[in-house]
């Protein structure tokens, strides 16, 4: 398959710029990957699409304040933003500039120099005054997505982290998990909703497009990713109770898939096992969900709108059919939905390419 099977056209006035003064308030596609039948409705209705002893799953990770700016010696500018953390005061980071950046800089920041170490593939190793997570946290601003047209503000620094944020370490925010406030989560215990949590730590990959023209040959970036025993346990009780598992966005559905597959999600596209291996996991992922993947763990899905011709877009079309992810997709432009991390939300069934 192309990349082009996976676009759709956006006004760009769709993108949402802001997050609601609630989180629930958002609106909520729902598809039925079996039919293709589609119902407009809100995430504060989540519950009535759920049922008793469903199990939703969340990532707890939470988004540190990844973007720095800083300066040569010569005084030319220079952004950098933290990829993953490392052991004592180095990190790996993206380092943008005007001209070249090169192993031996040092670059004046708001908390002292860092000095470029190294490349490393795609990313720079760093070296900082302090150790990465508590120096980003002191000196770094919160990092929005690209397509958000604006500075981050104290809002951000709230609403730019799910209420269950609790492990450091992400780059971007889970963006389903958004959408989930106390009045909303009450209401799922009322109606006998259970939640569990995995962690996935989100990183600067995710916002990137695919590189290649045949989708097959894009190679994803490595995230790190946890699933714990008591996961794994209440994914077994609510399997033998036959309620169903409920990903709570892209990153939860590629981290319980990887944690069934054997080699941590190094399964090729269009490859699949015959039998689950659901277990506690820890490790990087760089599992590549496409159509033809074969779920294992996630019985429904709970995500935002994404990008065009993105790898996440491919994920959904892979869940529930590309034919009718891309119809909702065109009905969503023609409601006028709110678009990617602050933007509404869909609630999909699996269906068949």
């Amino acid at each position: 398959m192309r990349r082009k099977d996976f676009s759709y056209e956006l006004p760009e006035e769709l993108i949402a710029q802001a997050p609601l003064s609630e989180r629930s308030a958002s609106r909520m596609l729902v598809l039925d990957g079996g039919s293709g039948a589609l119902t407009d409705s809100a995430v504060r209705e989540l519950p009535r699409f759920l049922e008793p002893g469903d199990l939703l799953v969340f990532n707890d990770t939470r988004v540190v304040a990844a973007r720095l700016a800083g300066a040569k010696p010569s005084g030319g500018r220079v952004e950098i933003l933290l990829e993953r953390a490392l052991a004592g005061p180095e990190a790996l980071a993206q380092l943008s500039a005007s001209k070249p950046i090169r192993a031996g800089l040092e670059v004046r920041t708001a908390g002292g120099t860092v000095r470029v170490l190294a490349r490393e593939d795609e990313l720079w190793r760093i070296a900082l005054p302090a150790p990465a997570l508590e120096f980003f946290e002191r000196f770094g601003a919160v990092p929005l997505p690209p397509y958000i047209r604006r500075a981050p503000d104290a809002l951000d620094r709230e609403r730019y982290q799910s209420l269950f944020a609790r492990e450091p370490g992400a780059v971007a925010a889970p963006t389903a998990s958004l959408h989930f406030d106390e009045p909303l989560l009450e209401a799922l215990r009322e109606r006998g909703v259970h939640c569990a949590w995995i962690t996935l730590h989100v990183g600067a990959g995710t916002f990137q497009p695919l590189r290649t023209d045949d989708i097959a040959s894009h190679t994803m970036h490595a995230e790190r990713a946890s699933v714990s025993a008591a996961t794994v346990d209440a994914i077994a009780r609510t399997r033998a109770a036959g309620g169903r598992v409920v990903a709570v966005g892209t990153t939860v559905m590629r981290a319980l898939e990887s944690a069934a597959l054997p080699a941590g999600g190094e399964l090729a596209p269009g490859k699949h096992r015959t039998e689950s291996a659901l277990a506690p996991w820890t490790g990087d992922t760089r599992l590549y969900i496409t159509p033809g993947f074969h779920f294992r763990v996630s019985d429904v899905l709970l995500t935002n709108f994404h990008l065009p011709e993105s790898t996440l877009l491919i994920l959904v079309c892979a869940f529930a059919g590309r034919h009718r992810t891309l119809a909702a997709y065109e009905h969503a432009v023609r409601a006028r939905y709110r678009f990617f991390s602050y933007g509404d939300a869909m609630l999909i069934t699996p269906g068949s390419a």
